[in-house]
């Protein structure tokens, strides 16, 4: 549950849980670009609605959101700014914990939110410049560049694919340990080659077969809910 106090002023540091609303606002925006309901942001943060009203409030008068009752909230350019900095440093944060540090790709979401709230610019600039500036980090997530700018990526569903076609896995729409773990299990992760090979009546299962990494002529077959398959972004490659 996000602490529910903040800073007074923009002249000192935002506190973490003005942070963690930004965020939300931003990613349930589209990258900013809308608004966001009070029942979306108090369902991605688990705290209860009078809590997100008061907090909007609060965030509406350090021009961060441009707030109205009963028709949400949207980031100001202030607001979008300060959203897309914490974005760029958490998602730097994981891609080092993975690259250098050994993490699981389920394991890094928790640190980077604590870490996030308390590095420098400079510190992320130069953790950036160390990595090679990464445009995506390991889940395929897009990191937002120095500027603010995005880079772009394949983006169809997995669930979307027809029958005989290839697609390459690009990025990961969860942050929860478990999902994650269990598409690692399977063999889908960034990079991953699938192809689907049948749906059962009704289409909520996806029967795919996994190109086998070193080895292209080897394939894994794999079952995903059409769910689970909604959440893996990629680029289809046609039939085979």
């Amino acid at each position: 549950m996000a602490n529910e106090e903040t800073s007074t002023s923009l002249d000192a540091p935002l506190s973490s849980s003005v942070g963690d609303y930004l965020k939300t606002i931003w990613l349930l925006s589209n990258n900013g670009g809308g608004a966001v309901g009070t029942g979306e942001i108090a369902r991605e943060l688990g705290v209860t609605a009078p809590s997100v009203t008061g907090m909007l409030g609060k965030m509406h008068g350090l021009g961060l959101v441009r707030y109205q009752p009963y028709r949400g909230a949207e980031l100001t350019s202030e607001g979008q700014q300060e959203a897309v900095r914490l974005v760029r440093r958490h998602r730097l944060l994981e891609t080092f914990m993975i690259t250098e540090l050994g993490f699981g790709w389920d394991e890094v979401h928790a640190e980077a939110e604590l870490m996030e709230h308390v590095v420098s610019d400079e510190f992320t600039e130069r953790l950036a410049q160390h990595l090679g500036q990464p445009q995506f980090d390991p889940h395929g997530d897009p990191i937002p560049r120095a500027d603010g700018s995005m880079p772009t990526a394949p983006h169809t569903p997995l669930a979307q694919l027809e029958m005989g076609e290839r697609f390459v896995v690009h990025r990961v729409l969860s942050q929860e340990s478990e999902v994650l773990a269990y598409l690692e299990s399977l063999g889908v992760e960034p990079g991953a080659e699938l192809r689907l090979r049948q749906r059962e009546p009704g289409g909520n299962l996806l029967i795919l077969e996994r190109t086998v990494p070193g080895d292209p002529g080897a394939s894994q077959e794999l079952s995903l809910s059409r769910e689970m398959a909604g959440l893996v972004l990629g680029q289809v490659l046609g039939r085979k």
